[in-house]
């Protein structure tokens, strides 16, 4: 058995850009994820905010949303983390039930333990050298829309409330209570749909605050983008507009995009973030294993089943298929060109076949064949929010931290 069919997954990382000095660092390594053991823990157990339910902001089955709360301690007591759960979204009626019997859709279904604060959220120095000792709050996810869903109405059959949205607004005010309002540094993040989400409400995160506040927002493989498929058309375009109509989230996305063009195309990232001007770091993966399986090589795009394989284990990908998932790659990141490269933006992009880095201590922080120019995430997310800056190679000039993998071959 190979590493990769062991790991299930493998990554190359590459050339390192410094994209204000527009210094190339000519740095390869060739790597393989080993897992660490670390230690896990769930943090404090789950709190129920059951005055929500008046206020009607409900999970998809209407039971209250809940959150986990692990408080901050010596000099992080007036930081604080938010961090955005992820789990996907739910498109249909059908598909919303279904995800009222799990803990994507219902607070009843829910355990401190399925979350475990590790990762960004670990309270270890060594493990998380910048947030440990932050106030660090993960919300539970379960309204199926990235938390934009505004729906009055509700079936009597169905008994499916589409409230993501107001179970946002309700969570930040519960903690606006315990002391969120006093914080001097914030920081809105999440990952996958969590991370879709905290671009989504960035904004509205950051007018929270008074002016003194530093707040920023950081997207963990949320950068869901509209790029051709292997058919040559946007069939996962479908699917986000019946997210965004099922749930009335257009009246939640940002209305200067939705003047201009389909809402559902401004709950894509590429489209959202030029109305973001609150700082906003991208972590991400050119080869995420959620968008190669269900935007690029969907069983719509892909109707006879050539890439079912290759999708799943690159070892067994052919020539061809490797040029095509290359050129995904290409697409990808001209679509990720928006995010821009001022001193606000900060970008970790390498090419690892996964999805969602910053939740695990392994990617996060603990094997060397996660880093950059020898950097792991959490020192360059670090680095970013608090401002340091370097010296760039052969360059007196100090620079932001801002990081891009790059190069146009996988490497198997």
């Amino acid at each position: 058995m190979s590493d990769l069919e062991f790991l299930n997954i493998k990554c190359t990382l590459y050339d390192t850009m410094k994209v204000r000095s527009n210094q190339w660092l000519q740095h390869t390594l060739l790597c393989v994820l080993i897992f660490l053991k670390t230690e896990s823990t769930s943090g404090e157990g789950i709190t129920i905010i059951e005055g929500a339910v008046a206020k009607g902001a409900v999970c998809l089955d209407g039971s209250p949303p809940a959150y986990q709360f692990d408080a901050g301690f010596g000099d992080g007591l007036q930081n604080w983390l938010v961090h955005m759960q992820g789990g996907g979204w739910c498109n249909s009626v059908e598909d919303c039930q279904k995800r009222t019997k799990n803990l994507y859709g219902s607070s009843n279904n829910m355990k401190s333990t399925d979350y475990n604060f590790t990762g960004i959220m670990s309270n270890k120095q060594e493990l998380n050298p910048n947030f440990f000792n932050w106030n660090r709050v993960v919300l539970r996810y379960c309204d199926g829309s990235s938390y934009t869903g505004d729906v009055e109405t509700v079936d009597p059959v169905t008994n499916l409330h589409f409230r993501g949205a107001r179970v946002f607004d309700v969570m930040i005010n519960e903690l606006l209570k315990k002391g969120l309002k006093f914080a001097s540094n914030a920081l809105l993040s999440g990952s996958s749909a969590g991370g879709l989400a905290s671009i989504l409400h960035c904004e509205k995160f950051h007018k929270i605050f008074p002016k003194t506040t530093r707040v920023k927002c950081f997207s963990d493989a949320g950068y869901f983008a509209h790029v051709k498929d292997l058919s040559g058309g946007y069939k996962f375009e479908r699917y986000y507009d019946e997210v965004v109509t099922l749930h009335g989230s257009s009246k939640n996305l940002n209305p200067e995009c939705t003047s201009k063009m389909n809402p559902s195309l401004c709950f894509y990232p590429q489209f959202a973030i030029p109305y973001v001007t609150t700082p906003l770091f991208i972590l991400q993966t050119t080869y995420d294993t959620f968008q190669v399986q269900n935007i690029f090589a969907t069983p719509q795009a892909d109707p006879e089943g050539l890439f079912a394989k290759c999708k799943g284990d690159l070892n067994v990908c052919s020539s061809a298929q490797i040029k095509s998932l290359q050129d995904f790659r290409s697409e990808f990141l001209e679509a990720l060109m928006v995010v821009g490269n001022g001193t606000s933006r900060g970008w970790f992009v390498n090419n690892c076949f996964t999805h969602g880095q910053c939740e695990y201590q392994s990617k996060w922080s603990g094997n060397p064949a996660w880093e950059l120019n020898h950097k792991a995430i959490a020192q360059a997310v670090g680095d970013w929010f608090y401002d340091r800056v370097h010296h760039s190679s052969g360059n007196s000039e100090p620079t932001p931290w801002v990081e891009m993998a790059w190069r146009s071959q996988i490497q198997l």
